[in-house]
């Protein structure tokens, strides 16, 4: 099986504080938010719910993504946010979310 690489979106609450990451291993990089076991910007602001993720098959790609969408007008993001996510439900909390 190959590897698989996350880019996400983390929030307080909806229209909240964002934090763009990514990961190749979702569920911990999740607990670590979400159970504040990182000191750190999620850590203080209270980002505890996953609002957005995609899947990329390499490194690069998802470095990439990574990048592009921290640089994004914070507008823009809450519009992907919304277009994957309408109503902000933490998507970890998703019976059918096989990766947590």
């Amino acid at each position: 099986m190959a590897k698989q690489y996350y880019v996400y979106i983390m929030a307080s609450k909806r229209n909240g504080t964002l934090y763009v990451g990514m990961t190749s291993n979702i569920q911990r990089r999740y607990q670590e938010h979400a159970g504040h076991l990182q000191p750190g910007f999620t850590d203080t602001y209270n980002v505890t719910r996953l609002v957005y993720i995609e899947f990329h098959e390499t490194f690069e790609s998802a470095v990439i993504r990574e990048k592009v969408l921290k640089k994004w007008k914070r507008k823009w993001k809450l519009e992907l946010i919304e277009t994957q996510n309408p109503s902000w439900r933490d998507l970890a909390d998703e019976a059918d979310f096989p990766y947590l």
